[in-house]
């Protein structure tokens, strides 16, 4: 009886050893399974390996077309990777096939450029009493860009300081980042003071921007300013950007009434508010 029992234990613990080794190479090959459905194909002749998720993130080094690579997480358009070398850093979305690029479907994940209009020696139009387009769309884009980063979103600046920026380098840094939206701030001037007033949103292309203007413009429409709806505007900084792009005219300048409002920070609060909801609908929808 106690050869049995023996006998009996050895069984026991041999089968158990057996299943904990098929438990391991079952976890090994699920592991290596997984791997490779997490693995990618670089597209493009030279991809930009970098230490953080922005084109501003230094280069480590420059991965190749056709290698893979791994995915490890993604954030905006940027994915962290392992190479066959086990370096570790970012590459951009757009190296790769599109089935593989990020899907961006809240503002948190979004990269959003905001382009506060002229600047240094361009001061844009002038009030009544002289007052610079430039200073109102700079205080406005700021606010903006603080609730757009509490929000999670990645957001550059066209400029961040009263310095002059041509118009094609505003739209170039929308192209290089890839953006899901490009908003341009301005205020609107008539040839004679005080002849008109309201805010007005342009888009150029139809294809991509339309939609991204219905959206933010509809969240105007409580204003204390009347909103004149969404128009085609040719201007520059929408017109050459390859991605969805608004150009806003936050009220006349020139204009007494409106500018009563352009230099009240209730105002300028409001604005950056109703310019977050729409962004946050654009996306959501």
């Amino acid at each position: 009886m106690r050869k049995q029992n023996k006998s009996f234990t050895y069984r026991n613990k041999s089968n158990l050893i057996l299943l904990v080794i098929v438990i391991i190479l079952t976890t090994i090959l699920a592991a290596k399974t997984f791997g490779y459905f997490q693995q990618v194909t670089i597209m493009t002749t030279k991809t930009a390996l970098r230490s953080g998720p922005g084109t501003e993130y230094s280069k480590k080094s420059t991965l190749k077309r056709e290698q893979r690579v791994t995915i490890i997480r993604r954030k905006y358009h940027w994915i962290y990777i392992k190479d066959v070398s086990n370096q570790f850093g970012w590459i951009a979305d757009w190296n790769l096939a599109k089935k593989n690029r990020n899907k961006i479907s809240n503002l948190s994940n979004a990269t959003i450029v905001i382009d506060p209009g002229h600047g240094g020696a361009d001061s844009g139009a002038l009030s009544t009493a002289g007052k610079m387009e430039k200073t109102y769309t700079l205080k406005v884009a700021r606010k903006v860009v603080a609730k757009l980063r509490a929000k999670g979103a990645k957001v550059y600046m066209t400029r961040d300081s009263d310095k002059y920026v041509g118009l094609s380098a505003r739209a170039k840094l929308s192209n290089k980042v890839h953006a899901d939206a490009f908003i341009s701030f301005h205020f609107d001037s008539s040839p004679v003071a005080n002849d008109a007033s309201g805010v007005t949103t342009y888009y150029y292309h139809k294809k991509w921007s339309y939609r991204l203007a219905k959206t933010v413009n509809s969240e105007f429409n409580t204003l204390s300013l009347d909103n004149r709806g969404i128009d085609v505007g040719n201007f520059l900084v929408i017109r050459d950007n390859e991605f969805p792009a608004i150009l806003l005219e936050m009220g006349y300048i020139n204009s007494e009434r409106d500018f009563a409002q352009i230099k009240a920070k209730s105002y300028q609060n409001t604005i950056s508010s109703d310019v977050v909801t729409g962004l946050t609908k654009y996306f959501e929808n």
